[in-house]
């Protein structure tokens, strides 16, 4: 597994909040993931992110396969092939092997629920153009937002190859790997334990469509914890990514380079290549390139900083989705 744009801390050497994530994921998970890894340099974002996904995707009552598929099909929807093959993997470990070949195919399921399903979670990634909302309960919802924010940050930080070569999409390989994960992927988990990680913010009110759910707290969190990113950019900067992610609803950018430097021309000049590398997080992170992150470095040499970066862009094409729940629930 290859970073990016920088090696995090050794998983031994993690100490305070980043150790007790990096211990909940080795005992309800399988490890600390890169993933996980990358988002390090910031703790609470680090456990934001894993709080949301442990209380969508792993605990509750929510079958785990409808869960799985949604994460692969969001993860699909946004390119990112890293997370596909994850739960690809996943959906082997959870017995459901036919299911998971017709995902890593990029084909719909035969059976209608699980065909609801995958176009459901597909059509959240333009979810104005699309008139997406959501019938799914905290967990499912949950498990799509949380993927739309993982993706993001997995496709700007890590390489897409998993394994050298790319060795994680063979059938085999997924077959074999979900035989080794069988045994903690279909271990129940028990709901909120994730949540002492969180900071305590009295602002940070769960959303309407999460009920009391530990999914709304953990989802609340995130969107603080990373919106707290755009504190780098002036208020011209923040206000055209919020604008843009608005209006352009999740379409791709056919050349993403050029299109993000058209969208920052009027940006003040300090600010335009952390508004360049936030766009691009929002719609195509991998194609953050090494020269964006050069030339934000010359102002903001820390890791973290880059990864708060990065959040930003992702947390706000993320709640541009969400807001699509909030509306229906008025």
């Amino acid at each position: 597994m290859t970073y990016r744009f920088f090696a995090p801390t050794p998983t031994r050497a993690a100490t305070g909040r980043t150790a007790a994530v990096y211990q909940q994921l080795r005992d309800d998970f399988l490890g600390p993931l890169p993933t996980f890894q990358a988002l390090s340099a910031v703790p609470e974002v680090l456990a934001a992110t894993w709080a949301l996904m442990r209380e969508a995707l792993l605990a509750g009552d929510a079958p785990r396969v409808d869960r799985e598929l949604v994460a692969a099909s969001v993860s699909r929807a946004n390119r990112c092939q890293f997370c596909v093959d994850a739960h690809v993997l996943l959906l082997h470990a959870l017995g459901a092997p036919k299911l998971a070949e017709t995902v890593a195919r990029g084909e719909t399921p035969a059976e209608p629920r699980y065909a609801a399903l995958v176009g459901w979670a597909q059509a959240s990634r333009n979810p104005r153009s699309a008139d997406w909302t959501s019938t799914h309960g905290p967990e499912i919802t949950g498990t799509l937002l949380a993927f739309h924010f993982i993706n993001r940050v997995v496709s700007a930080l890590l390489d897409p190859d998993l394994l050298p070569g790319g060795l994680q999409r063979s059938p085999l390989v997924r077959s074999v790997g979900g035989r080794l994960y069988a045994r903690a992927a279909r271990e129940s988990k028990e709901p909120g334990l994730s949540l002492s990680l969180l900071d305590a913010d009295p602002t940070a009110s769960p959303p309407a469509w999460a009920g009391d759910s530990p999914v709304g707290v953990a989802y609340a969190s995130l969107r603080n914890a990373a919106t707290r990113g755009g504190d780098l950019l002036g208020a011209v900067a923040r206000q055209t990514v919020t604008a843009t992610v608005r209006w352009e609803d999740g379409q791709f950018p056919a050349r993403p380079a050029d299109w993000a430097v058209d969208l920052v021309r009027d940006v003040p000049g300090a600010d335009r290549v952390g508004t360049r590398i936030a766009l691009l997080a929002a719609f195509a992170p991998g194609a953050i390139s090494p020269g964006d992150v050069a030339l934000w470095r010359l102002s903001h040499p820390v890791d973290a900083d880059l990864v708060r970066l990065v959040a930003y862009g992702a947390i706000t094409a993320t709640d541009h989705v969400a807001q699509a729940l909030a509306s229906a629930h008025l």
